[in-house]
This record gives C-alpha cells, sequence and structure tokens, in this order.
C-alpha cells in the first residue's frame, strides 16, 4: 500500500511534529506512516481524511485487485 501523507502534509506547511499534535500521536507515527513501516488504525486514517479534507483512499493507495 501506498501513501501520500507526506506530500499532504508538506503542502498544508506542517512538520511531522505539528501533524502529530494536530492528530494526537507521536511523530514517531507519522514518521512510520509516511515511510511506510506501519499502517494506521482505521480511526486514525480517517482523522487523517478530515484533517485533510479528502476520502481515505485519497491518501492510502491500494492497488490489490481480488482474483476473479
Amino acid at each position: 500500500m501506498e501513501n501520500r501523507l507526506k506530500e499532504l502534509r508538506e503542502a498544508a506547511g506542517w512538520s511531522q511534529g505539528e501533524l502529530a499534535r494536530r492528530l494526537g500521536v507521536s511523530r514517531q507515527t507519522i514518521n512510520a506512516v509516511e515511510t511506510d513501516k506501519y499502517d494506521p488504525s482505521l480511526p486514525l486514517a480517517l482523522r487523517m481524511a478530515k484533517l485533510f479534507g479528502c476520502a481515505v483512499p485519497e491518501i492510502f493507495i491500494d492497488r490489490w485487485e481480488p482474483e476473479i
């Protein structure tokens, strides 16, 4: 799974620490998500989407397709 968190954060002009503060998580959590070392919980992904004014799939891109 890919994500656009760093791109969105930088476009907003926020540091990892500022984004973490706004979401109520640690800066290390933000870093781990941005570097694809951690997939956020659904509640955290929903908060991110609300904060950036977009849908979760606009932040987290899942290219998986089911076999038919």
